[in-house]
């Protein structure tokens, strides 16, 4: 089989369960337009609906660009509908340049924000208990390759094996993967407190009242985490992060944050800081919105890509900013921004004292 037609398959199917007589949101750009092709041949196959959105190279930069307050503060009416009463949204990332948003004005992006923050809050709602199905996946694009230092073709052949799209028979795999990381968030979701020790890292959380999810391909693909929210003003200690952190086009290298009842006091970059300062002073984003454990060892690279580098095996993240309400998340932001940490060597992960986790893997 063709691979975009089993990774069509592997999304329609899997990924979002599209069901007969369902309304589906196809949004992306006109690179991915091989792939959308073959999704919207699988759904209508389906009996879905299907609405499809591209976007074309430099589209945003220049609405915020150009844009006057009239038009920062609109919001797309199908949009809106699309947010509010349909059923499947798949959104596939398929960049021409991951910089082009870089030098946007953050007084027009606080402006779109607001803008967008009862829409998002609704997405974000009916996400939750997946009334609307969303999956977020990639589409690899030569801006994508060059970022992670690829050829295009390694990159495809990276994106594509991080999908277990090469396997037989890729539903079963993702399967097998939801089965063996329940056995991880049935453990966590009988403690409530969890704590991070490695290199620059030792913060605890308490989780207590909140859930540990399985993140199983269904909302990202590719997929391979285990995450919650931890309650906000439990969060205490200090972490430093060892990979990169990228954010709206900017780079951010040796993030470390001093953390206390949950607020972030004082951090540190040893590039980027200037960039790190703009964020916090942003509402929301000196507390945490996610706590969470990379498990897809079949990405064992960083690539610049946050779909794929979160699930790094052997690497936990933390993310500041919005929470996730189907684990209890109650921190609201207009920035959610996952920042990742290796633990590969000599990283433990405790629960309620127990040591769980030792050098990239867990232990029970």
């Amino acid at each position: 089989m063709d691979i975009l037609k089993k990774y069509a398959a592997l999304l329609v199917n899997y990924c979002l369960e599209v069901n007969e007589g369902e309304k589906l949101y196809i949004n992306t750009s006109t690179l991915a337009e091989p792939l959308v092709r073959e999704v919207f041949r699988e759904a209508t196959r389906q009996g879905a609906h299907v609405h499809t959105n591209f976007s074309f190279m430099g589209q945003n930069r220049i609405f915020m660009e150009e844009a006057k307050d009239l038009q920062l503060t609109y919001v797309s009416p199908f949009f809106k509908q699309v947010v509010e009463e349909f059923d499947c949204y798949l959104y596939i990332r398929a960049p021409f340049n991951l910089r082009e948003d870089q030098n946007v004005s953050g007084a027009k992006s606080k402006i779109r924000g607001a803008a967008m923050k009862e829409t998002n809050n609704t997405y974000f709602a009916r996400t939750a208990t997946r009334a609307l199905k969303r999956n977020l996946c990639q589409f690899p694009t030569l801006a994508n390759a060059q970022q992670a230092g690829m050829s295009l073709e390694g990159y495809q052949n990276f994106v594509f094996g991080a999908c277990n799209l090469f396997d037989e028979n890729p539903t079963q795999s993702w399967l097998n993967r939801r089965a063996d990381q329940q056995k991880t968030v049935d453990l966590l979701n009988g403690r409530e407190k969890v704590r991070y020790r490695g290199d620059g890292i030792d913060i605890s959380f308490s989780t207590k009242g909140r859930t540990w999810i399985n993140s199983d391909g269904q909302t990202n693909m590719p997929s391979g985490e285990v995450y919650t929210s931890p309650v906000e003003d439990s969060v205490n200690g200090t972490i430093h992060f060892s990979y990169p952190g990228l954010y709206g086009g900017h780079e951010v290298e040796g993030v470390t944050l001093w953390v206390k009842d949950g607020y972030i006091e004082k951090w540190e970059a040893s590039r980027g800081k200037d960039f790190l300062d703009q964020i916090f002073s942003r509402k929301g984003t000196r507390r945490f919105g996610e706590a969470a454990v990379g498990t897809n060892y079949n990405i064992n690279r960083m690539t610049k890509n946050i779909l794929f580098d979160e699930k790094i095996g052997g690497t936990v993240h933390m993310a500041i900013g919005q929470s996730y309400l189907q684990c209890g998340g109650k921190n609201e932001s207009s920035v959610h921004w996952d920042m990742i940490t290796d633990m590969t060597k000599g990283g433990e992960i405790f629960a309620d004292g127990e040591k769980i986790y030792q050098d990239g893997h867990f232990i029970f």
